[in-house]
């Protein structure tokens, strides 16, 4: 019975407001790896111990859009030898249909999540797997329960048949799994929303699938 790991993040606003600072879409990513990945744990704990020696302060680990250039470099360098499996949803905003617009944030979120999940957990595990799922805090506490009760609703009724699911809900410093899944969303949305594929060489050769259900933007 072999255990999955997935690690889930998402980019973009919940916001329907095309104004200056909202993102054409909301995408949902995920990092999968087979049992057996802490050898690439510890390489990311070496690899802040370094950056530590060096002077670079990463308190709360990485996050690909605050941290500079030369580190960026480096944690995509990490990531591109580790090879996780990638998958990406981005829901193009624009696109939505007035019914889902209505129905506001926490739908929207969950929408998202399903269209990934229910693809992509058929595709990692099977009947008499465990598939261990963490997700990314987000938003202040009262969103924080609605969108872990949507994540955990999707996990629960859309997962293979016979497949046992695990969900947490973790800080994204906490886990270099969720990390690596905000560093291959940022990479795929910096291509899509600028036509900037700079941060792709590490993400591309493992990433399965770049689902656009919405169209594009």
């Amino acid at each position: 019975m072999p255990d999955i790991y997935m690690y889930a993040d998402e980019t973009g606003n919940l916001d329907y407001n095309p104004g200056e600072g909202s993102s054409k879409y909301f995408g949902i990513g995920t990092a999968t790896w087979p049992a057996g990945h802490g050898a690439h744990l510890w390489e990311a704990t070496a690899l802040r111990f370094r950056h530590a020696g060096a002077g670079v302060v990463c308190p709360a680990g990485y996050h690909a859009k605050n941290d500079s250039h030369a580190t960026r470099a480096e944690v995509y360098d990490l990531i591109r030898r580790q090879a996780p499996r990638f998958d990406t949803t981005f829901l193009a905003k624009a696109n939505a249909y007035s019914y889902v617009r209505a129905r506001g944030e926490i739908y929207l979120y969950r929408l998202a999540w399903y269209l990934h999940f229910k693809e992509i957990a058929r595709q990692v595990a099977g009947p008499g797997d465990t598939l261990h799922v963490a997700v990314a805090t987000l938003g202040t506490k009262a969103r924080k329960r609605a969108f872990q009760d949507a994540i955990s609703e999707v996990c629960h009724d859309h997962a293979p048949v016979g497949c046992t699911v695990v969900v947490a809900h973790w800080d994204s410093a906490s886990s270099w799994g969720l990390q690596v899944a905000d560093y291959a969303l940022w990479a795929v949305q910096r291509q899509l929303e600028r036509d900037d594929p700079t941060y792709m060489a590490a993400v591309a050769p493992t990433l399965r699938s770049q689902f656009l259900p919405w169209g594009q933007a």
